[in-house]
């Protein structure tokens, strides 16, 4: 098992539920980055997504977007993030998924980014726009490389896809609670655990929920239906505001810990 599988694991042993906070690699620059991750893995986060900056990333809402906006003027690259990912194994063995778009994998060689990875210490890729369908290549190079193959589910999936993207997957499946982009809602989706209980009856690896989680309550609600709950542009929306700050690494230490108690029931 590599550090998402044993993390998971470990939690299920428990009975305790995955916090996963998603943040932009590179915003503000990837020394923050670093110190945001040692931050985390104090306040409890169990699994970290780094968004690998991309001029064009169709599946992210404004707030991500711009963050991707920030990465790329901070001059962040697949090569100096993994670079700033084997500095941070030095300290952390916080479990690490990079999300990312298919067009960095190919411009790199797929092979070559998948071997990159793993010698750098990250532990599983979500390719967003590349389809399971077209995947048989990356699925094995990614099991070779012992890396955790992630795929999406949505809201409109129909049920024969599910059973496809199931099969196909490793470490958990993110399943995307709403339609269109990231962004933070309201509330969450009605009929989240009914969507939830169609995916397990198609597999047994976890399933983490995300899109539109904001606050510790909406995280409380969204892990009492599935195995994790995924907070993205509420603490990328933070990390906007605060920038260059010295405030920026204790404030979102405090709200990410506010986010992992109220997953755990603290």
């Amino acid at each position: 098992m590599n550090r998402i599988e044993e993390r998971f694991a470990r939690l299920n042993h428990e009975g305790q539920k995955a916090l996963v906070v998603y943040i932009g690699a590179g915003d503000p620059n990837l020394d923050a980055t670093r110190q945001l991750a040692l931050a985390f893995d104090r306040a409890g986060v169990d699994l970290l997504e780094l968004g690998v900056p991309f001029s064009d990333p169709l599946a992210d809402g404004l707030v991500n977007q711009l963050a991707a906006q920030r990465g790329l003027e901070s001059g962040t690259t697949p090569p100096k993030l993994l670079a700033t990912i084997a500095d941070l194994r030095r300290e952390s063995q916080i479990p690490v998924v990079l999300y990312v778009y298919f067009n960095l994998l190919h411009r790199c060689g797929v092979a070559k980014f998948i071997a990159d990875a793993a010698r750098a210490g990250v532990d599983g890729l979500l390719v967003l726009d590349l389809p399971p369908e077209e995947a048989d290549t990356y699925g094995d190079l990614m099991q070779q490389a012992g890396m955790c193959a992630i795929w999406l589910v949505a809201p409109t999936t129909p049920e024969d896809r599910i059973a496809l993207i199931a099969k196909r997957g490793t470490g958990f499946i993110y399943y995307v609670s709403r339609e269109g982009v990231t962004g933070m809602q309201a509330k969450v989706a009605e009929n989240l655990a009914a969507r939830v209980a169609l995916i397990r009856a198609h597999t047994s690896i976890p399933i983490a929920v995300g899109f539109g989680i904001s606050n510790p309550e909406q995280a409380r609600q969204v892990a009492s239906a599935a195995d994790g709950a995924v907070v993205g542009s509420a603490v990328v929306n933070q990390i906007a505001q605060l920038g260059q700050s010295p405030e920026l690494v204790p404030r979102l230490e405090a709200f990410v810990k506010s986010l992992a108690d109220g997953v755990k029931g603290r």
